[in-house]
């Protein structure tokens, strides 16, 4: 069986685990291919098996008749990649750290940028959409071994859904933050949306103020609410009637580097939802698309020249009992051949400035990029 393993910082009951040598590998590289990996998937979980995957951003176009007509002909990883367990495993110990970390650059011009978030102002201007997450790609020459890059990341900024990916083809380091959906085996699940930005400060007294500043920033706010209202709207496609609450709304979490601004979402699941209901509801995560989201995704699709691929898709596992976790995949690379990609971004609303976003955007980096240069 190809090598596939997954490495949780927080897995099934919060402890770290892993995934590894799995008895089977369910894929899906087309469209065709979506609805027999879920049926798979369900099959394997019937038998008493866990799952740990994957889910690409592009899947999400599978979802909607107006969206599927765009995905792209030629992706560099699968739509949906999965390996079947018999159960989790206690994690490697980590290696020695990768010494450096890789020198990124933009694979496109601050003025690039400008000209697409211009064209989001208009269609907000428009009335086509309310909020677009508006990203792009920097790029590394990097032949690091990835558990050792992984291990630096990981000692450098503490996050709540980080995992390591290793195929036999890419490897997918992911230090996210974020968490797009957790389900019990009652179907109780929570979403825990992540949506406003701000730097770190230099100094104690101006980091409490940066926290004040986002705490009280009326559009990050705003952007934050846009997103918490698409998905209490997703989640009520799957949930109980009245069971949708919003027990957190605009949190302050603070990593290494930056603050961000969350709020929560709960709600019950109705009898009978499964793993492909939940994906076809919520997939992918409001946070990375903007609002409405078909249509954000539409404009998102003409603007970036490059497809997401793992990034902003998920990562996740799932118990054979009902229970499961999947993060939103961003502060992602993706390690191929020699090359590794971050790509970074952010909400655009009416009232947001072109330099400053790209300016936040780029900041979300400084969880690779603040170390001190590796690999080429």
């Amino acid at each position: 069986m190809g090598s596939l393993s997954f490495e949780f910082d927080r897995g099934p009951e919060g402890r770290a685990a892993r995934f590894a040598r799995p008895s089977s590998v369910i894929r899906a590289e087309t469209l065709d291919e979506i609805g027999p990996a879920f049926e798979a998937i369900a099959r394997a979980r019937a038998a008493g098996k866990w799952l740990a995957g994957l889910l690409s951003y592009e899947l999400g176009y599978a979802f909607s008749a107006k969206l599927a007509p765009l995905m792209p002909e030629n992706r560099d990883v699968p739509l949906m990649l999965f390996g079947v367990y018999d159960a989790p495993e206690a994690p490697l110990p980590d290696p020695v750290p990768a010494p450096r970390v890789p020198q990124f650059s933009p694979a496109v011009t601050q003025a690039d940028y400008l000209r697409a978030f211009a064209r989001v102002q208009d269609y907000i201007a428009a009335g086509d959409v309310y909020q677009i997450n508006l990203t792009f790609p920097l790029r590394a020459d990097c032949d690091a071994d990835p558990r050792a890059l992984y291990a630096r990341l990981k000692a450098a900024q503490p996050v709540g859904h980080g995992v390591l990916v290793e195929t036999e083809d890419f490897a997918v380091l992911s230090r996210s933050p974020e968490l797009f959906f957790a389900i019990d085996a009652a179907g109780r699940a929570t979403v825990r949306p992540m949506k406003g930005t701000v730097a770190r400060g230099a100094t104690p007294a101006a980091d409490a103020q940066a926290v004040d500043w986002l705490r009280g920033s009326e559009k990050n706010r705003a952007e934050n609410l846009m997103i918490v209202d698409l998905l209490r709207n997703d989640l009520s496609r799957i949930a109980g009637i009245g069971s949708v609450k919003v027990p957190a709304l605009y949190d302050i979490e603070t990593y290494a580097t930056v603050h961000q601004m969350t709020s929560t979402v709960t709600a019950q699941l109705r009898q009978g939802v499964d793993f492909e209901a939940i994906c076809r509801a919520l997939f992918p995560c409001g946070s990375i698309t903007g609002a409405p989201k078909i249509r954000a995704m539409q404009i998102i699709r003409e603007l970036e020249p490059d497809q997401r691929g793992v990034y902003c898709g998920s990562i996740g596992w799932l118990a054979p009992t009902g229970g499961m976790a999947f993060n939103v995949a961003i502060r992602s690379l993706t390690l191929r051949q020699g090359v590794a990609v971050l790509n970074v971004g952010g909400g655009v609303v009416h009232d947001s400035e072109g330099v400053s976003e790209w300016a936040e955007a780029l900041s979300k980096a400084a969880f690779v990029t603040a170390p001190p240069p590796m690999c080429g």
